[in-house]
C-alpha cells in the first residue's frame, strides 16, 4: 500500500470515527431529556432513579473492563463495529420498559453498549492520531459533544411535542443510520497488540492510574450535568421542560466549540498547561451553578463550566492511550474505566443527598473535585502529542 493511498485511508477513517463520537454523544444527550419524563412514568423517587443510573454506570464499566482485552485481540476497529450498531438501541429499549424491573436491566444494557463503544471509539481515535502524525482527540471528543448538543436541545422541544416514544424512535434510528455508514471506513491496527498470556495483566505503572483518578473526578462532574441538571432546573429552579433541556444542551454545545478548538490550543500551550486552566474554569462554572437563583444564570454557568471540561477529559484519554509500555487499548481502557466508574457512585449519592437537601451544595461540592484535578495535572504529561505514524506497507 503506497504511503499516499495510506493517508487518504487514515484521513476517511478520521471522519468515521468522528462520525461514531457523533453518534455516541447524540445517544447520550438524547437521555438528558428524558430524565424527567423517566422519573415521573415510572412514579420513582430520586433516589431510585440514582439507584437506575448506577446501574448504567455497572454496565459501562463492565464493558470497558473487558473491552482493553478485546480491542488487543482484534483490534479496536472490529470491537467498535459490534458496540456502535448494539449501542444504537439502548436508548430505545429504556424508552420502552415498563417498569423498574425491566428498566434496570435495560440501563444495565444501554450503559454496557455505551461504555463498550467508548472504549472502542477513544482507542480508534488513538491509531489515526498516529497514522495522521497529529492529534485528533480534542476535535473528535468536539464532535461527541455536538452530538450531545443536539440530543439536549432538540430533545426537550420534541418530548414535550411528539412524546417520549417517538423521540427516542427516532433517535435510534438517526444513531444507527449513522453508525452503519462509519463503520465501513474505519482503520485497523497493524498488529495485534499485546500476547495472548498478557490478556489479563494490570498495567503496573502507577502514573496511568493517577490519570485515572483525574478522569474519575472530571466526568462525575460530567455526568452530574447530563444525569441531573435537568431535575435541578426543572424542580427546583422552575424551569418547564424544554427550557430544562436547555441545561445540557448549552453545557454540550460549549464543549464542542471549545474541543474543535482544542487540539489547536494543546498544541499551542501544552496538554498540562491547557489541563490546568480549563480545570480552573470548570470549577468556577460548577460553583456558580449551584449558587445560581435562576434558570437562565443557572444554564450560563452549566455552559460555562463546559467551556472548561471541554479539553480535560481528551488530554486525559490522549494521556492514557499514549502511556509507554503498554497498548493504547490497555492504557486507555484503564483510563476510561476508572473515570466512567465514577458513574457507580455518583448517581445514587447525588439522588440520595438530593433527596434530603438540594443539588446546589452538590453542584459546588463538585467544584471541588475539580480544583483537585488542577492540582495534579503535571501526570498527564504523555498528552504531549509527539506523532508515531505507522509505516505504510
Amino acid at each position: 500500500m503506497s504511503a499516499q493511498t495510506t493517508m487518504q485511508a487514515a484521513t476517511r477513517g478520521r471522519w468515521a470515527v468522528a462520525g461514531i463520537f457523533l453518534a455516541n454523544g447524540f445517544l447520550t444527550g438524547s437521555w438528558a431529556p428524558q430524565i424527567p419524563v423517566f422519573l415521573t412514568r415510572l412514579d420513582i423517587s430520586k433516589f431510585t432513579l440514582g439507584l437506575l443510573i448506577l446501574l448504567f454506570g455497572v454496565g459501562a464499566v463492565m464493558a470497558m473492563t473487558w473491552c482493553g482485552h478485546l480491542i488487543s485481540r482484534h483490534g479496536s476497529r472490529a470491537v467498535l463495529r459490534w458496540f456502535g450498531l448494539c449501542g444504537s438501541f439502548g436508548l430505545l429499549v429504556v424508552a420502552l420498559a415498563p417498569n423498574v424491573a425491566l428498566a434496570a436491566i435495560a440501563m444495565l444494557l444501554f450503559g454496557g453498549s455505551i461504555g463498550g463503544m467508548d472504549v472502542a471509539m477513544n482507542s480508534n481515535a488513538v491509531v489515526v492520531e498516529r497514522r495522521l502524525s497529529r492529534a485528533i482527540m480534542s476535535s473528535s471528543h468536539g464532535f461527541w459533544s455536538l452530538g450531545g448538543f443536539a440530543g439536549g436541545a432538540l430533545g426537550g422541544y420534541a418530548i414535550q411535542n411528539y412524546g417520549y416514544l417517538a423521540h427516542a424512535t427516532v433517535v435510534t434510528a438517526i444513531a444507527f443510520a449513522v453508525v452503519a455508514v462509519a463503520i465501513g471506513y474505519l482503520i485497523a491496527e497493524d498488529r495485534p497488540q499485546v500476547a495472548e498470556h498478557q490478556k489479563l495483566a494490570l498495567p503496573r505503572h502507577p502514573i496511568v492510574y493517577l490519570v485515572g483518578l483525574m478522569a474519575l473526578l472530571t466526568m462525575v462532574s460530567e455526568g452530574a450535568v447530563l444525569d441531573w441538571a435537568a431535575l435541578y432546573l426543572h424542580q427546583e429552579l422552575g424551569a418547564d421542560l424544554a427550557i430544562a433541556g436547555l441545561a445540557y444542551a448549552a453545557f454540550s454545545g460549549v464543549m464542542a466549540l471549545m474541543r474543535f478548538l482544542g487540539d489547536g490550543v494543546r498544541n499551542r500551550f501544552g496538554a498540562v498547561a491547557t489541563l490546568r486552566g480549563s480545570a480552573l474554569a470548570a470549577a468556577a462554572g460548577m460553583f456558580v451553578a449551584g449558587l445560581s437563583p435562576s434558570p437562565w444564570l443557572a444554564i450560563a454557568a452549566f455552559a460555562f463550566c463546559g467551556f472548561g471540561i471541554a479539553n480535560m477529559v481528551p488530554i486525559l484519554f490522549s494521556a492514557g492511550g499514549n502511556q509507554e509500555g503498554m497498548s493504547s487499548g490497555t492504557g486507555m481502557s484503564v483510563v476510561t474505566t476508572m473515570g466512567y466508574s465514577g458513574i457507580l457512585v455518583a448517581p445514587s449519592a447525588i439522588g440520595f443527598v438530593a433527596e434530603h437537601s438540594s443539588f446546589g451544595p452538590i453542584f459546588i461540592a463538585l467544584s471541588g473535585l475539580l480544583v483537585i484535578v488542577l492540582l495534579m495535572a503535571s501526570f498527564a504529561h504523555r498528552a504531549e502529542f509527539a506523532a508515531d505514524p505507522a509505516p505504510a506497507e
